[in-house]
């Protein structure tokens, strides 16, 4: 297939879970020998922090303005087996606009932040997106599972929701012998509702324990924040890093936003990062997650901090790298780039035929 795709980002990870979302997919897309040219609207935040400015896989390009993307890319559009537009793009309404204007074959909204998308669209505040465009877009691909997909299609109107959840490369993420720095640590851009639950599962257990080692890696977290004296703080990881920074951890945490736990079934993609990385994760509870990873032989939940210190100071060594080594397992089975693109042409395929089968009965 002919795939165009516009993105928040292909290039730098600063910031968002976007960009190594969207690496995996064309990555896997390429090497099943789909052509992909990624467009990403070029703006000083991620052109001053491109950890990979030239993408060695598909045709990446990038555009400066709304008309600078329709006069070079418009034959691009017209021409392409699928379009996909993701959430967060700038001027996303007008692109979406237009591409459904433009685009010849299959339209594809790929929604990262499905259910922070839901509830900006409930309050009217969606800037990316609006309840009008969902029926046009020949399938909604969301990061998110579960009863939400029922919801788009008979509340919104989407003729078709699938699930499109994050994935790993195996070639990018394993297990990598690094000596242990850290009793738990935890990757993530800054977020007002995650917070809570990083102070509840990571920064309070920090505080009670002294004697242990944390770290918090991110960007955007306000200064005003206490740090525990035995938790450091990395303000960036350029997604190379990433491998050697989980196994340099005993366990690493998942917390989740919170219009996500309301949704359920959205894991992030820092929680298949590091179980295929082989590091066991502990995780704040959602409804979903058991099947992605069951709970207590894939993955732990902790719901306080003393529930976190059990698991750092009572979980014998065998069984935490057991738990590692079965959530590696897992992911490389069903949650791989190559399993994710897979899945992406085969709803692409299907939004083709049902296109193909209204426009014989018109």
């Amino acid at each position: 297939m002919n795939i165009v795709i516009l993105g928040l980002s292909i290039t730098s990870s600063w910031g968002n879970g976007h960009a190594t979302t969207f690496r995996g997919l064309v990555r896997g897309l390429v090497r099943q020998g789909h052509d992909v040219c990624f467009l990403e609207r070029d703006v000083p935040w991620y052109r001053e922090n491109r950890d990979l400015p030239n993408p060695p896989y598909g045709r990446t390009r990038l555009y400066r303005s709304l008309a600078q993307l329709k006069h070079h890319f418009a034959r691009e559009v017209a021409e392409a087996d699928a379009v996909i537009v993701g959430s967060y793009v700038p001027q996303g309404i007008a692109v979406s606009e237009w591409v459904l204007h433009t685009a010849g074959g299959v339209t594809a909204f790929y929604d990262i932040d499905t259910p922070v998308t839901l509830a900006a669209l409930q309050r009217g505040r969606c800037e990316y997106l609006t309840s009008g465009l969902i029926p046009h877009f020949d399938v909604y691909l969301s990061f998110t599972g579960g009863p939400t997909l029922a919801h788009l299609e008979r509340h919104y109107g989407s003729p078709m929701a699938r699930p499109l959840h994050c994935s790993v490369d195996p070639e990018v993420h394993y297990p990598q012998e690094e000596p242990i720095r850290w009793d738990m640590g935890y990757l993530g851009t800054y977020s007002d509702d995650r917070q809570p639950r990083l102070d509840q599962l990571m920064l309070e257990p920090a505080r009670r324990a002294p004697d242990l080692r944390f770290v918090v890696a991110g960007p955007l977290y306000p200064e005003s924040i206490a740090w525990p004296g035995n938790c450091d703080r990395v303000e960036h990881l350029a997604p190379a890093q990433h491998r050697g920074f989980y196994a340099a951890q005993r366990f690493t945490l998942n917390v989740t936003r919170d219009d996500m736990i309301r949704a359920g079934y959205s894991p992030s993609v820092r929680l298949f990062e590091a179980a295929a990385c082989g590091t066991p994760v502990i995780s704040d509870y959602w409804d979903g997650l058991n099947s992605f990873l069951e709970i207590g032989s894939e993955i732990l939940v902790s719901h306080s901090p003393g529930e976190t210190l059990e698991y750092l100071r009572d979980m014998p060594d065998e069984q935490r790298r057991e738990i590692g080594r079965r959530s590696r397992q897992r992911i490389l089975r069903e949650h791989t780039a190559d399993c994710r693109a897979e899945q992406l042409v085969r709803y692409l395929r299907e939004a083709a035929g049902a296109k193909k089968a209204v426009s014989g009965r018109l």
